[in-house]
């Protein structure tokens, strides 16, 4: 499948990853079991962060609600575990490491990587599909998870061999090259099981008379030009299989803009007085996470979302942003400003869902900067402040200090600390 100037590449994925984990850890067959990952304390209407795929092949979709799985099914819920699945998949990246360069690996997701195996193909004399079944036995071996690969001579080949054509694969393996892919993709349907087009471009595409890929190479440019702009080159070259972005490309990749960001869907509909407790929690904490990352921000941005049924006489959500002058990673620096937009825009007698807060403009901490009318002894303690919180949690943990008002009814920055992505962090028993 190669010459001299083709490359190879992998993206290996891990299968129903959190539920593969859950179920190794409970000594059951990760591919025959009915198991799905969710937090069963939040009511049947958890969402579920992983189906196992026996139980996929029953019609239970991916990221569906426990009570979309049928009565008649004996289902075994596992609280999501976030640490064990994160230390998993560091094991399966160290697997990585063992035959290939960092270099020559990008982490596309907690469960999927995509490597260029181009030059060590030739160091250890062996076939790309023999390569890729090997370190998928030493995954399988070493954790017990399944796993799939795609193999591509490209990377945009790779992910729609892995996600199309590995599964139907009895080794999990397939592959494509650009004439194997313009041979048996282009009129798979629907479109939007490839990878990068969504249910929307899937629907404008329709609206043209565009159902797959051989349908995206007949039409005429400037029909797709207009209706996508500068993205229709994007279309055009994977439905011609092709995709000119290397490793090299990615790794020497660096974003002209930050952000970085948390939210909370609250368990129960918050008045805007508890509410405000929570901005409030949230921006100290993300303050300190721009600390503890070595950011600073110039601007923050404050989300939150009524409860539609009982506030109906309000928009949907509002947001709004707080600027300084300088960039700081201070939480003293914007709550004043946070908490005076908050008593003037929100609603006193409102009900809160979900509580979002952002930092845009993140820069690197040496960009640190303050107006002249700032207090610099306070800002001082302020910094003396933040480094002790900041050495404290490194040593004893996030919850190691907390404020009177975190052990109030409504206040769920405790909760908070033990997450991670917003589920639960813990190592309890499975």
């Amino acid at each position: 499948m190669a010459n001299a100037e083709t490359r190879v590449y992998f993206v290996i994925d891990a299968r129903s990853f959190y539920a593969s984990v859950e179920a190794v850890d409970r000594g059951l067959d990760p591919m025959e079991v009915d198991l799905v990952v969710a937090d069963a304390a939040r009511t049947e209407k958890a969402l579920c962060l992983a189906v196992s795929p026996h139980l996929k092949a029953q019609g239970v979709k991916n990221r569906c609600r426990l009570f979309d799985i049928p009565k008649g099914i004996d289902v075994v819920i596992a609280k999501p575990r976030m640490r064990r699945y994160i230390d998993i998949a560091a094991g399966i990246y160290g697997i990585y490491l063992k035959y290939i360069s960092k270099e020559d690996i990008h982490v596309y997701s907690i469960d999927e990587c995509i490597l260029d195996v181009t030059t060590y193909l030739k160091l250890y004399h062996i076939r790309a599909k023999d390569f890729a079944l090997k370190l998928m036995k030493e995954i399988k071996d070493t954790y017990g998870i399944p796993t799939t690969a795609g193999i591509g001579t490209n990377m945009y080949l790779a992910k729609v061999a892995s996600g199309l054509m590995a599964k139907h694969d009895p080794d999990g393996v397939g592959w494509l090259t650009e004439e194997r892919f313009l041979k048996v993709c282009s009129t798979i349907r629907p479109l939007r099981s490839f990878w990068m087009i969504s249910q929307g471009i899937e629907d404008r595409l329709a609206r043209h008379g565009i159902f797959d890929m051989k349908g995206i190479r007949d039409a005429k440019e400037d029909v797709l030009y207009d209706e996508f702009g500068v993205n229709a080159e994007l279309l055009i070259d994977h439905a011609y299989g092709r995709e000119p972005t290397r490793m090299s490309y990615i790794k020497q990749y660096k974003s002209k803009s930050q952000s970085i960001s948390t939210n909370q869907v609250l368990s129960c509909a918050y008045s805007a007085k508890d509410a405000k407790l929570l901005v409030r929690e949230m921006i100290e904490s993300l303050s300190l996470d721009l600390a503890r990352k070595g950011f600073v921000s110039s601007r923050l941005i404050v989300g939150l979302m009524f409860d539609g049924e009982r506030s109906r006489h309000y928009k949907p959500s509002i947001h709004y942003t707080v600027d300084i002058e300088g960039k700081s990673n201070l939480a003293s620096m914007f709550i004043p400003g946070a908490m005076d937009l908050y008593e003037r825009k929100v609603p006193s007698d409102a009900l809160i869902k979900s509580v979002a807060i952002g930092f845009g403009d993140v820069e690197e901490g040496q960009g640190e900067s303050y107006s002249l009318f700032f207090d610099v002894d306070e800002i001082t303690k302020q910094k003396n402040l933040r480094d002790s919180l900041l050495e404290i949690e490194k040593k004893f943990g996030k919850n190691a200090v907390l404020k009177g008002a975190d052990f109030t009814a409504k206040a769920t920055r405790r909760q908070r600390n033990t997450m991670i992505g917003g589920h639960n962090g813990g190592e309890e028993d499975a």
